[in-house]
């Protein structure tokens, strides 16, 4: 007998040593998390982040090592009609003095008329760091709120770049912790129903999230190499979830199995190693080369994400092939108690002959052309919106409006439309020219300020600053429409192309460069398009090698690359057709943006790349098991699909059911991340893997496990040992 595969005989020793495994397991995961929470985050910087002119515009403005102190404003309008000034006078005046005696504020300036009348600004400049202006807001608060009730007649607000980060922090800080909350027990629920034992769903949780711990805990390590974001521990979570819990999933499945055909503890556990433990290991290796394509993007954000999301799935394939058949060996009969009767019931019966699968099965195994013409067609028909897809990043008037400082901003921008969205103009020249250059930039805001596409210069004149030594100078010019707009968007066009090229031609030895969130969004998406092929060549070109080298077969890697394909194109379109129209604004509770969130479709493309590819894998590997075992390939995929499908439809809910969750919260970028997670994952385990797969596979015949050189012989009849019965009639 040959030596048994590396995943046997970790798992062997493993059940028969749990509770050194076990401990060595907890001791990894406590040395990570400690060492990491040792270690601290290394956070990228705003010159790490830097992407095309508007990153250069940010790397220009940090030379300038400008003092930019947090800045608040009251705003005075009228609670309706128009507005009594003399009122407003009295509300203005008392605001300058009651601001100057609070405390955190280091200066308040004279009020400032709208163009139209219709309100009054005070700018407020807070002392203290900019950064944690925002925990800082609570005196100024209290004084806003004892001016609104000394001045009834008139609206006062607060509203600035801190009270608008406290009050988006708190809405994301109630989503994620509605999230983090509500995706555990939602988990735990399903799992509980697909096994019908609390323990057994018990324990793929416990597997996900101590490898969520130990990734945290190495990604934080990992940062001192590679900079990492703060969106890093929240993506480690969502994938180690869905990842974490697939592989157990399929592990303890199989296990259950062989121990209900009479095998021990231990055999059963060796099979479920050299069947499901070979199918999870390539399945997290095809992951983590789709997850590796993210650094392809140049972009220290991806480069984040895709550290958190190698390490979780690393760390998920290692839980899965040592401390699970640990923990399956040392509990033994014990991981189907305590059960829950109606659905421990439920799982008797479907251990035996199951008449649904059959039934859906039977149209893509008797007609498999025409089962595949109509699948594919209904898939690339959800795909064609996809060709539209535009791309932005959400700006202001994308954020939620159900908080006082988003509405407080919206009258802000009406009444004054220079302190809405903007461009940014940063020059560095040398010193000796500080003064030409600033007078360029002023004569530039007077010019742009009369075109119809900019907003009006304010009375109290362009809005230049420059730095302490001279060296940068940085002009503010504001457009009076949204940042999402196509006039925002030509109006960037006009500057970059007319207004500042003919401006700096009269200057020598200047570098400049035009930057804001309406140039980020249109240099972000530029270089999006440019590295998305680039990103999904390697991904397909390394995980067609995996398969062929997994499977022997160039039909059967080209084929998954293929469904994957039709996968994500699907989701694209689908997140074209829910997003980037109105008609689900209700629906989802939203307002469209008329486009899809900038780094969304290359991020979603390796993500469901990666998890499509679990499906696949552990189904074909359940395929080829019954080839190799001499069975006909049309009752080879029958076998396979039938009983996979218990275990990928629990997985696929699971997933789906978490990642809905993410479509619940209140920000644009996570509802569509969760819709097309969702969509994407739901589609992949009902359409492809229960139409198009097998009708493709039936087609295709013998010709699924051909390779040039690799080509294996077909097993004899003679080395068959799946019995007859195992077998599922579809006929």
């Amino acid at each position: 007998m040959g030596r048994r595969p590396m995943t046997v005989r970790v798992a062997r020793w493993s059940a028969e040593h749990p509770w050194r495994a076990i401990a060595l397991w907890a001791v990894f995961v406590a040395v990570c998390f400690v060492g990491g929470n040792a270690a601290g985050l290394n956070e990228a910087t705003d010159e790490d982040q830097a992407i095309g002119e508007a990153g250069r515009a940010s790397v220009i403005e940090i030379h300038g090592d400008f003092d930019n102190p947090a800045v608040e404003n009251i705003l005075i309008t009228a609670p309706s009609g128009a507005l009594d000034r003399a009122a407003a006078d009295a509300a203005a005046a008392d605001a300058v003095s009651r601001m100057s005696a609070t405390e955190g504020v280091a200066k308040v300036d004279p009020p400032i008329p709208a163009r139209d009348g219709s309100a009054l600004l005070i700018p407020i400049t807070m002392s203290g760091e900019r950064e944690d202006a925002a925990d800082r807001l609570q005196p100024l608060e209290e004084t806003t709120a004892a001016l609104q009730a000394a001045h009834p007649g008139v609206r006062v607000d607060e509203v600035g770049g801190p009270s608008i980060n406290k009050a988006l922090d708190a809405t994301l800080g109630e989503d994620f912790k509605r999230a983090e909350i509500l995706s555990l027990p939602v988990t735990l629920a399903i799992l509980v129903v697909a096994f019908g034992a609390l323990i057994a769903a018990g324990v793929p949780v416990l597997l996900a999230m101590s490898s969520v711990f130990a990734a945290m805990g190495l990604s934080t390590i990992a940062s001192h190499l590679l900079p990492a974001t703060d969106t890093t521990n929240s993506v480690i979570l969502l994938i180690g979830l869905a990842v974490g819990v697939d592989y157990s999933l399929f592990y303890i499945r199989r296990e259950r199995e062989e121990r209900a055909k009479g095998r021990s503890h231990i055999d059963a556990v060796e099979i479920a190693a050299e069947t499901s433990g070979h199918a999870v290991v390539v399945s997290g290796l095809a992951v983590m080369i789709a997850m590796a394509g993210l650094f392809l993007a140049t972009d220290v954000v991806f480069s984040s994400l895709a550290v958190g999301s190698i390490l979780v799935v690393a760390v998920s394939v290692i839980g899965s092939l040592t401390v699970l058949p640990a923990v399956l060996g040392k509990l033994g009969r014990w991981v189907d108690r305590p059960r829950v009767p109606l659905l421990w019931r439920l799982q008797t019966r479907r251990s035996g002959a199951s008449r649904f699968w059959p039934a859906i099965l039977r149209p893509a195994l008797r007609r498999p052309l025409l089962a595949l013409v109509l699948s594919v067609g209904a898939l690339l028909a959800l795909a064609v919106p996809a060709a539209g897809m535009k791309l932005k990043f959400p700006g202001m008037e994308d954020l939620p409006r159900t908080t006082p400082a988003m509405q407080a901003y919206d009258r802000l921008t009406a009444a004054f439309p220079s302190t809405g969205t903007a461009h940014n103009l940063a020059v560095e020249a040398p010193a000796a020219e500080a003064a030409q250059v600033r007078e360029t930039l002023a004569a530039l805001a007077r010019k742009v300020g009369g075109d119809p596409l900019f907003a009006p210069v304010e009375a109290d004149g362009p809005d230049i600053e420059q730095s302490a030594d001279g060296t940068v100078t940085m002009l503010r010019i504001a457009t009076p429409y949204h940042s999402r707009t196509d006039e925002a968007r030509q109006s960037l066009d006009k500057l970059r192309d007319v207004y500042v090229p003919e401006a700096m031609a009269g200057l020598s030895n200047v570098e400049y460069a035009v930057g804001g969130d309406v140039a980020g969004s249109v240099d972000y998406a530029s270089h999006v398009r440019e590295k998305l092929p680039l990103v999904m060549a390697f991904v397909l070109i390394l995980t067609f090698v995996v398969m062929v080298l997994t499977f022997r077969s160039v039909v059967v890697a080209l084929t998954s690359i293929v469904l994957n394909l039709l996968s994500v194109g699907a989701a694209y379109g689908l997140l074209v057709l829910v997003f980037q129209g109105t008609w689900a604004e209700g629906l989802l509770g939203f307002t469209s943006m008329e486009s899809i969130v900038t780094w969304l479709p290359l991020f979603l493309f390796v993500v469901l790349f990666g998890l499509s590819m679990d499906y696949h894998v552990f189904v074909v590997s359940r395929i080829r098991e019954a080839v190799r075992r001499g069975v006909s390939n049309r009752d080879a995929v029958a076998y396979g699909i039938t009983n996979s499908a218990g275990t990928v439809s629990s997985a696929a809910i699971v997933m789906v059911a978490v990642f809905s969750i993410f479509a619940t919260l209140s920000t644009i970028d996570m509802k569509q991340l969760g819709v097309g997670l969702a969509a994407a994952i739901l589609l992949d385990a009902t359409i492809i893997r229960a139409v198009v797969l097998p009708s493709a596979m039936t087609l295709l015949g013998d010709a699924n496990w051909w390779t040039p050189r690799l080509r294996r012989k077909r097993p004899s009849a003679r080395h068959a040992r799946t019995p007859e019965r195992e077998l599922v009639s579809v006929h």
